[in-house]
């Protein structure tokens, strides 16, 4: 078994895909319309998307521009080799970055947050470069 993706409800699809590709790097790997039903869907990930790495889903559903967050969901985490510069990267393409890299509190681990356009939080945790998981560059 392994994870094959997370889905996200978002309040406008372009914005996401905008925020999901140019702010974080990630490549748009299929989408898809249900008319009948009233949503659209798009799939982004890094490397290929599946089978190499787990994927984002993004889901508008037609005429909700906004979600409530709740209390339980925390943040997808995202693995970078300089986070520094990745953080540099993010600002610059129009990013948010919601905590400044540094280490987890109580550990030596660098971790930064950046929130996307619907006020998801991704946290971004660096890795070696030949570390699993590893994303942005």
């Amino acid at each position: 078994m392994r994870i094959l993706h997370t889905m996200l409800r978002v309040g406008n699809l372009q914005r996401s895909i905008d925020f999901y590709t140019n702010v974080l790097g990630m490549q748009l790997l299929r989408t898809s319309d249900n008319p009948e039903y009233k949503y659209s869907l798009a799939f982004l990930g890094y490397d290929g998307g599946n089978p190499g790495q787990a994927e984002i889903e993004l889901t508008y559903n037609w005429g909700v521009e906004s979600y409530e967050m709740g209390t339980a969901y925390g943040h997808i985490a995202i693995g970078v080799s300089d986070i520094y510069a990745t953080c540099e990267r993010i600002r610059a393409a129009g990013g948010n970055i919601t905590r400044e890299p540094g280490p987890v509190k109580g550990g030596t681990t660098l971790i930064a947050f950046v929130t996307d356009p619907d006020g998801y939080k991704i946290e971004l945790i660096q890795r070696d470069d030949n570390a699993p998981g590893v994303g942005l560059r």
